[in-house]
């Protein structure tokens, strides 16, 4: 019996067909041999309806597979590739480890050749071979996808943890020198403007020494997030080191760091009234405007320091 005969045998047909019209069924028998000796741990935290996630679709799905193989159903991108990837990233939300999800398509596969070994009188010796390539390509096709999806959200996340100071979550010193780079030459080609604010925190040693530096941690957080909480969507803040921050505001005018430093330091004069941050607390900070007065990221990052520091120096006068 060639590949052709075996692509329109009737009880491939059937086979498939039982698999479809009995997926639900199937679907809460995978679920209760993941709860049975707490195979799958995750499971019994759950409602019914999220123990099965998308079991069912993989399943009436494989059943379109017995029945009639399609090339594209599991290609890369497509819609069954994406229902995996998604059940994967949904079952991390939930809580699930790797290990599980990959245990789920193994109780899967169990579950299915049970359900396959009650049929096999039907079937001949050829069929059966063919049903067990079928259903396991596809079954290792899914694991793989799961595996991926996986792969790929910690992979982004380790990229992201990279670009990114681990106290403050704004970008670390380098991210955002690149960052400014590339947004300045973005400005000059659309001739727009960019500010650029530095900001130092006044006597943070001081905070260091008498607080601890348990405390100094909680004041740079902090501050972190204030300036966060005041970017718009395109705007950009970095910690560049020790106790100084950075940030760049996009698309706007050379007025436009004076009005930010303004609501900054609002800010941080309330925070400082709801004691979220320490009595006498204070900073200093300079601003520079891309193009009118600055004409690349170096020379604007030059006069917004030396601003910051005349800042600095004008309070100990």
């Amino acid at each position: 019996m060639g590949n052709q005969a075996v692509d329109l045998s009737p009880a491939l047909e059937v086979l498939g067909g039982d698999l479809r019209s009995n997926s639900w069924d199937l679907a809460l028998e995978v679920v209760d041999e993941g709860l049975r000796d707490d195979v799958v741990p995750s499971q019994a935290r759950l409602g019914r309806v999220a123990q099965l996630g998308d079991m069912p679709t993989f399943i009436t799905e494989l059943g379109h597979e017995v029945e009639m193989p399609v090339p594209g159903r599991m290609r890369i991108g497509g819609p069954l590739a994406a229902i995996a990837r998604d059940h994967a990233r949904q079952r991390e939300a939930l809580g699930f480890a790797p290990r599980e999800v990959v245990t789920e398509f193994l109780l899967l596969r169990r579950v299915l050749w049970r359900f396959v070994a009650g049929r096999v009188s039907d079937l001949g010796g050829e069929e059966v071979i063919e049903i067990e390539r079928r259903l396991n390509d596809t079954i290792d096709r899914l694991v793989v996808e799961c595996v991926v999806a996986y792969f790929d959200r910690a992979t982004l996340e380790l990229s992201e943890q990279a670009r990114r100071d681990p106290l403050t979550g704004l970008l670390n010193h380098q991210e955002f020198s690149d960052v400014l780079s590339l947004e300045i030459e973005r400005a000059q080609r659309y001739d727009h403007g960019l500010t650029l604010a530095f900001i130092d925190l006044d006597r943070f040693k001081e905070i260091n020494d008498t607080l601890g530096h348990v405390e100094g941690d909680r004041v740079l957080h902090r501050v972190g997030s204030l300036a966060a909480s005041m970017l718009r969507g395109s705007d950009v803040a970095g910690r560049m080191g020790g106790d100084e921050f950075a940030v760049v505001l996009l698309e706007s005018d050379k007025h436009a760091g004076a009005r930010f430093l303004r609501r900054f330091c609002a800010g941080a004069a309330e925070l400082t009234r709801r004691k979220e941050l320490p009595a006498g607390f204070d900073l200093s900070a300079g601003t520079a405007h891309f193009p009118s007065e600055a004409a690349n990221a170096d020379a604007l990052l030059r006069l917004a320091d030396a601003r910051q520091y005349e800042a600095k120096r004008a309070k100990r006068v």
